[in-house]
């Protein structure tokens, strides 16, 4: 039944993903405005074209599919699905307002896990059974691994680059390695919309099993990618402008050779794990690539202060969410 608590989940879903969008803009297109391919505005516009194609092209939603799982059926109410929003959006926001990059996967996720936890609690039963464990640690060690596979293969593809382009001159191949940034950078956008739209796709579809308006194991209606890759493209069309400096610049300076190497890195890192739907981060994953390609100058090349605060970032956000989402859920269920 379509209920009132119903309606605002989906709105506050699809407010997440737009949020998504505009605080992970600067993934897609920092580094193609740093190296002055696309002017600001022309790098959105084409982010955001590039977020929304997926939804003519990708059918099989993995990653969905394991968000959907993340906190067991049983324990899943619309309270929780509102208290793990509240959370995550509130979040993104916070970071977003500091320029942080920090992850709005793992934003939803540890949202998403609180509230669930503490119905639980509420409930009488131990916390931990409310999450599926295995997908919860899965997401926690690709912490790790999503930017460090990124690194691995930025580093590797810019070797591959430089060799194949040692012989030539400097100045066609900085024409070509900035045409080429615009198929890297779109590359890199679609893997993103596909990546991270998905959670959401996975949040609404919750939502409406919670709410019995579909059962459980029932096929995706479609309005609800239609309206996540929508939702996460509009996003992304107004920018994350605190961000993009901290992307394009602050970890290593960027050539165009350098954009294509670390956006092709991301890109190969977020279809892959896409793939074996595993809710990874953008933004982990993006600048992992960006430390690799720097890499392969010389160690200094990386700033590794400003990287050692993103990774404190990092390490806090499914934590802190969590936390938000508790408080959030015991004040819905005082109130109700």
């Amino acid at each position: 039944m379509v209920t009132s608590s119903l309606v605002l989940v989906i709105c506050l879903a699809l407010l997440f993903d737009y949020t998504n969008g505009f605080h992970d803009a600067a993934n897609s297109i920092a580094t193609i405005v740093s190296t002055k391919v696309l002017t600001p505005f022309q790098a959105v516009l084409w982010a955001a074209a590039f977020n929304f194609l997926v939804f003519f092209f990708v059918k099989e939603h993995n990653v969905a599919k394991t968000i959907s799982k993340i906190v067991n059926e049983h324990f899943v109410t619309l309270h929780v699905l509102l208290a793990g929003l509240i959370a995550a959006i509130s979040w993104n926001l916070i970071t977003w307002w500091f320029g942080i990059p920090s992850s709005s996967s793992h934003t939803l996720i540890g949202g998403f896990a609180g509230a669930g936890i503490t119905n639980a609690l509420y409930m009488g039963a131990n916390g931990i059974t409310a999450i599926n464990l295995k997908l919860v640690l899965t997401t926690i060690a690709y912490i790790v691994l999503a930017p460090l596979i990124g690194l691995i293969i930025g580093y590797i593809v810019t070797i591959i680059v430089l060799h194949l382009s040692k012989s030539a001159r400097p100045s066609t191949a900085e024409k070509w390695f900035k045409r080429l940034q615009l198929l890297s950078s779109a590359a890199l956008s679609y893997a993103h919309g596909g990546n991270d739209a998905q959670k959401v796709m996975g949040i609404i579809y919750v939502a409406l099993i919670a709410a019995k308006v579909i059962g459980t194991g029932s096929a995706m209606p479609e309005w609800i990618p239609l309206a996540c890759y929508s939702a996460i493209a509009l996003g992304t069309l107004s920018g994350g402008w605190k961000i993009v400096k901290t992307m394009g610049s602050r970890i290593t300076k960027i050539t165009p050779l350098e954009g294509v190497s670390a956006e092709s890195a991301g890109a190969i890192t977020l279809f892959f794990t896409q793939y074996f739907g595993i809710p990874v981060s953008t933004t982990h994953t993006i600048t992992g690539s960006i430390i690799g390609v720097g890499l392969t100058k010389r160690l200094s090349a990386v700033r590794w202060g400003v990287t050692i605060n993103l990774v404190w970032a990092w390490i806090i956000t499914i934590p802190v969410s969590a936390l938000i989402a508790a408080g959030v859920f015991a004040l819905l269920h005082a109130i109700h």
